[in-house]
């Protein structure tokens, strides 16, 4: 930064001004010249909740006050969107996968770019990016780094010595972190358990969508015909990646409980993902080609949610899943699995059931209620719609990532 922009910050910085009235005003927003450069580093671009997130902030912050790029992985569903909408920086050593070389590559890469680029801010998205992009960060002299936690590394499934090392790593990369943002007040719980940070550091910013889109959306009577489903059929819907951690056969399970039940319904899997041939070999072994349908990657999801009847969601851990949010905003109620922040979106009874992980027949029952039960799903559907409020909107989330990029920044 030259003298004269260090002069211009420390003039702007000793002003009175109210945060919110300098979102508004044109004349002020431009901070005497000065912008405020992010970067935001995320391991791929599926369609996932943190992933678009991560892209809805950088596409759409105040390009007044802020100058955003984005680091990457290749190989996502979203790249070609991103490198329409963002600057975008690829890599093909940055993987998901743990490869120390690879990893190793990943980092000094991303190093290289942020001594090119000298960002004012580096805020990464997910687990991996986390830890490589926030080594990274501080190779670089990066002087603020934020991490938003979309569920934590560490999980009860794994076995002692794994969990451990996951904990570990959260613990030290929280100490390369200015603020932890969590989509859950669980993670924060979670978080001061496990000691990974003090309860100053960490910053509550909810997952949004854009609530008006999906309750506003009007679908296509004939979408159902499309798909090549009956347009009489009543519609079981899961929306995820297919990796362990969603615990899908658990979806294909409950789907065979149910088929000789209900001859009208069918099970949709949205998605794709490493599993998809084990998903597929199960499907076929419990004779369910005609009953569970993979529809792959998809763009059209609000269409998806409105031909559907019920939401479920078989997660053996989670952060705050955006798929949940858009269901219920679709007037769906979701079966899901009581784990981390879906208990913190779905009451019990009211707008969805909590099933305890691993338990497909209890998920299969309430299912079965919601299914022969048309009042009962019907009341569900429109308590859970009216149950997301302006906490998961999209708009209020990224407003309230400038006001902490503006109060780190200054």
């Amino acid at each position: 930064m030259s003298l004269s922009d260090r002069r211009k910050k420390k003039d702007f910085k000793s002003e009175k001004w109210n945060l919110n009235d300098k979102l508004r005003r044109r004349s002020i927003i431009k901070l005497n010249n000065y912008m405020i450069k992010v970067c935001y580093i995320i391991t791929k671009l599926e369609l996932g909740g943190s992933q678009k997130v991560a892209l809805h902030v950088a596409e759409n912050i105040n390009k007044n006050v802020f100058d955003s790029f984005v680091v990457t992985g290749i190989g996502g569903v979203l790249d070609s969107d991103a490198c329409k909408n963002s600057r975008l920086y690829q890599l093909k050593n940055f993987v998901r996968e743990i490869s120390p070389l690879r990893d190793l590559k990943a980092i000094f890469k991303i190093y290289l770019i942020l001594r090119k680029e000298i960002p004012d801010i580096v805020h990464t998205h997910s687990s991996k990016a986390g830890v490589i992009g926030r080594i990274a960060a501080k190779l670089a002299g990066i002087k603020v780094v934020v991490h938003t936690i979309h569920g934590y590394g560490f999980n009860e499934t794994q076995n002692w010595f794994v969990k451990r090392f996951y904990v570990f790593l959260e613990k030290f990369c929280a100490l390369l972190s200015d603020k932890l943002i969590v989509v859950t007040k669980e993670d924060i719980k979670k978080g001061l358990h496990y000691k990974i940070a003090k309860e100053d550091k960490f910053v509550l910013i909810r997952a949004g969508i854009d609530t008006a889109f999906y309750n506003d959306f009007v679908p296509n009577p004939k979408f159902k015909e499309r798909l090549g489903i009956d347009k009489n059929s009543r519609v079981v819907v899961t929306i995820s990646p297919f990796k362990p951690q969603k615990n899908l056969k658990d979806f294909i399970k409950t789907a065979f409980l149910l088929r000789s039940r209900f001859k009208d319904v069918i099970f949709l899997m949205v998605g794709d993902g490493e599993q998809r041939k084990e998903l597929e070999d199960l499907i076929e072994s419990l004779n369910l080609k005609n009953k569970v349908f993979m529809l792959g990657w998809r763009a059209d999801i609000a269409e998806i949610l409105k031909a559907s009847d019920i939401f479920v969601l078989t997660s053996l851990w989670e952060g705050l899943p955006c798929s949940i949010v858009e269901a219920m905003c679709c007037s769906k109620p979701v079966v899901a699995n009581a784990v981390d922040g879906v208990k913190e979106i779905i009451v019990n009874g009211e707008t969805g059931f909590l099933i305890e992980p691993n338990n497909y027949a209890k998920t299969a029952e309430k299912i079965m209620y919601l299914l022969n039960d048309e009042t009962a799903l019907k009341n569900m559907s429109a308590k859970a719609c009216n149950s997301i409020g302006q906490e998961y909107n999209i708009s209020r989330n990224l407003k309230q990532h400038e006001e902490l990029y503006l109060k780190l920044s200054w």
